[in-house]
């Protein structure tokens, strides 16, 4: 197969990048102000993975439309910037836009920049090696776009996938011209590729961790990551004067006083939380689901939930939150 404009253009900037798909005509943006403006508009060849791009974004605080018309994206931006205040967009445009919003991109791009500010306005294109994409498509089994049947009024004369990616080439170059931020998906898998977004658009990685204490005479839960069994401590459940207590009070706190192996127990859960939650910064997660379980989930489980919510709060770095739930709540 012959090398497109688009393969043609990631190759010589490949020689002069790191081996990592990150392909940039300008130095990422250094702020990592929240209040900046961000508005990006993402593109690319199809089946390079512009779809995967929008929902990493998503992930990262972005609002994200897909199959935006080129020629509405202007009036797009006015409505989420201007009339509802959200700072980070990203819009994508793919080859479904209208032909004619494709020749017109250097002037709506213009538009953009003169009303929100250049450095507001970034433009991303998503692309991939040519024999890559037709093995992704042949894997996924899907049509490319331009071999689709006309439904819009827009005639599609090529009738195989090779000529359909290399006329999506052609169609593109308006968008591909004026990229900021070119990336190259062809050896990257979903995790390097966010790293390569994070990085760009300097938005750190954010974890909910949620604690959930639980009893497991009702079932474990399916969806934790950790699960620690604490039956082993005493049961306050045992001691007429507690059982309707809670692991929230205060009788039942005196209660595990005199026993220090709950608190022995509950730092070894926490050492062990503290050394491990901060690498799934570096993964692709946005929850991790912690599980502490006793018999009927009122008492001990509860107790150490509370506290474990308590001491990683304090002690976890910044872009990890810490939750707690309590499941058997509406049984106590």
């Amino acid at each position: 197969m012959s090398a497109n404009k688009d393969d043609k253009q990631v190759k010589l900037n490949n020689e002069q990048a790191p081996p990592n798909g990150n392909l940039a005509k300008s130095v990422a943006p250094s702020s990592t102000n929240k209040d900046r403006l961000n508005i990006l508009v993402v593109s690319g060849r199809s089946g390079s993975g512009k779809t995967s791009v929008l929902n990493i974004l998503e992930d990262l605080g972005y609002y994200s439309i897909d199959n935006m018309p080129l020629s509405l994206v202007p009036e797009a931006a006015k409505k989420l910037v201007c009339d509802s205040g959200i700072k980070r967009v990203a819009l994508g445009v793919d080859i479904r836009t209208p032909r004619a919003d494709l020749s017109n991109f250097a002037e709506i791009h213009d538009t953009l920049k003169q009303t929100y500010g250049e450095e507001a306005v970034t433009v991303i294109y998503v692309t991939a090696q040519e024999d890559i994409l037709v093995a992704r498509f042949n894997a996924t089994r899907r049509i490319h776009p331009l071999m689709m049947q006309d439904t819009k009024g827009v005639e599609n004369t090529v009738d195989n996938l090779p000529a359909a990616i290399e006329r999506e080439s052609q169609l593109l170059q308006p968008i591909f011209k004026q990229a900021d931020l070119r990336i190259d998906t062809s050896m990257l898998n979903i995790h390097q590729l966010k790293e390569r977004l994070r990085d760009y658009v300097g938005v750190d990685n954010q974890i909910a961790i949620n604690l959930l204490s639980f009893g497991f005479k009702y079932g474990s839960p399916i969806d934790a990551d950790f699960v620690f069994d604490v039956r082993i401590l005493p049961n306050p459940h045992w001691n007429p004067k507690l059982r309707a207590a809670t692991g929230l009070d205060a009788e039942v706190a005196e209660f595990f006083a005199d026993y220090p192996e709950v608190a022995e127990m509950t730092q070894d859960i926490a050492t062990f939380l503290n050394r491990w939650l901060p690498d799934f910064l570096h993964n692709n997660r946005h929850t991790v689901t912690v599980a502490i379980g006793c018999t009927g989930g009122k008492h001990r489980s509860v107790f150490i939930t509370k506290h474990l919510q308590n001491a990683l709060t304090a002690s976890l770095p910044e872009g990890l939150t810490v939750t707690a739930k309590h499941r058997e709540k509406h049984r106590w």
